[in-house]
């Protein structure tokens, strides 16, 4: 049965959010993991749910996951983005506003790898400002126009939650992409001082794009109707997809997902833990030998009378179950640690292209070298489509340099570095940035203005 509803989404992005569905919260932090409720935190067979809305409100995420995507995206970019001798010059000033939001490429390319990293997979589509001709007749849009505008190529990130379905063709074995839908708000102006956000589903085409928004039927009921529609300059959909794991043409699965259900785990158990120590830490009174609906006084201004034969004890919790929970907790973050450390071990079976291979010969690669990789060939490929919407031939490349080491420590190697230079084995600039490198002196300063402070300082005085 055909399908007219552009909001319908395909069966592989369902099995996909599957998975977002967990990623999700753990990326949002304590407050989404609380808001996501049973999902990710059971009830208690037979606990109330004022109970259980109480021990949620509690709860708190050990961000694991979170940091774990932070750290190596830090390692990804350790450097900024170099851009090669062959990045046109108009494109070189594009980077310094690389979406049009003030974010140049070295900030907007970091959050694009974090969705990246932490769903699998993220897009970025080369658009062009939508420009009216002048005029009161029908002509086609000159440069003036553009210039007037200011318009120029940028870039719009698509996190993989706003992707709603794609159609491809088989052109000589290769996916060509044919349509690209994905759900993104608007903000329009609401009253004198209001702002409004609408939801619609833009469809992008080979050479055309379209808008749907939602809008009432004489019955009432909502259904998605075209809302506007367009004609862009190029013959193909300008969108780049990075993969960090890829499972088949824009489809992903999230690279760190055990980690997710460790971190999910933990989660769960921290609950169990922070619940029985509530319990534990309130003694609860006991009193044997009383008849029923007999009443008794207890506080710090009052004696008891007893019964005889009666007796009244506090009991209290042997401790057993907690010192159990807490151990099971530090397994489940020692598990955690060696889950996140996966994506920095070397693995033999990396793809390489021929060149790649050739330069490289038997070199090791480790997956986040691998992603790095991913992601000069995406930046490369968004480069392009600015370029042909610049009505230029090459766009050119650039490079990510990122620190891969498994052993980064500061306390381990620093020594070792500072050794090297007082024996001559190590320049002051090498070692400069290497202290760089390991954040122990900060990135915005310069060796060539670091260098002449320290000639205009005179010589050091020695330890007496």
């Amino acid at each position: 049965m055909s399908s007219d509803d552009p909001s319908k989404t395909l069966p592989a992005v369902d099995a996909m959010r599957e998975d977002w569905a967990i990623v999700d919260p753990l990326m949002g932090g304590t407050r989404a993991m609380r808001e996501a409720g049973e999902q990710l935190l059971p009830k208690w067979p037979k606990e109330e749910d004022c109970d259980y809305r109480k021990r949620l409100s509690l709860s708190t995420l050990f961000p694991a996951y979170r940091e774990t995507v932070k750290n190596n995206t830090g390692r990804v970019f350790a450097e900024p983005i170099v851009l090669g001798e062959d990045v046109p010059p108009v494109l070189q000033d594009l980077t310094e506003d690389f979406d049009r939001q003030g974010n140049n490429l070295q900030v907007w390319a970091k959050s694009f790898f974090t969705q990246a990293l932490s769903h699998g997979l993220c897009h970025a589509l080369a658009d062009y400002p939508n420009i009216k001709p002048s005029g009161d007749t029908e002509q086609l849009v000159t440069l003036a126009d553009a210039q007037a505008v200011k318009a120029r190529p940028y870039a719009i990130m698509i996190r993989p939650q706003q992707v709603i379905g794609w159609r491809t063709r088989n052109d000589g074995g290769e996916h060509v992409l044919t349509q690209f839908r994905y759900k993104e708000s608007v903000e329009e102006e609401d009253g004198l001082f209001g702002m409004k956000r609408i939801d619609q589903i833009r469809v992008l085409t080979p050479g055309a794009w379209q808008t749907y928004r939602e809008k009432a039927d004489d019955k009432g009921q909502k259904t998605w109707m075209l809302y506007e529609e367009g004609l862009t300059s190029l013959d193909h959909i300008a969108l780049t997809t990075l993969y960090t794991d890829r499972t088949g043409f824009m489809t992903a699965k999230p690279p760190l997902l055990e980690l997710a259900y460790l971190n999910v785990k933990h989660w769960q158990s921290q609950s169990d833990q922070d619940n029985i120590l509530h319990v534990a830490r309130v003694p609860m009174l006991a009193v044997i030998g009383l008849s029923e609906g007999e009443k008794i006084t207890v506080g710090v201004g009052s004696a008891t009378n007893l019964p005889v034969n009666a007796d009244m004890k506090f009991v209290e919790h042997t401790g057993k179950s907690i010192e159990a929970g807490r151990q099971s907790l530090a397994d489940l973050e020692d598990q955690m640690r060696v889950a996140g450390a996966k994506l920095l071990q070397k693995d033999k079976q990396a793809v390489k292209t021929a060149t790649q291979a050739e330069e490289e010969a038997a070199q090791e690669l480790s997956p986040l070298q691998t992603m790095a990789s991913g992601l000069e060939d995406a930046l490369d490929q968004i480069l392009q489509h600015f370029a042909e919407l610049s009505g230029l031939p090459e766009g050119g490349h650039v490079q990510v340099q990122g620190n891969f080491d498994v052993d980064f420590a500061v306390e381990t190697t620093l020594p070792l570095l500072l050794n090297m230079a007082s024996q001559g084995r190590l320049s002051d600039e090498t070692l400069f940035s290497e202290m760089q490198r390991r954040n122990v002196v900060s990135s915005d300063i310069k060796w060539e203005e670091e260098s002449a402070k320290i000639a205009s300082q005179g010589p050091s005085l020695g330890v007496l």
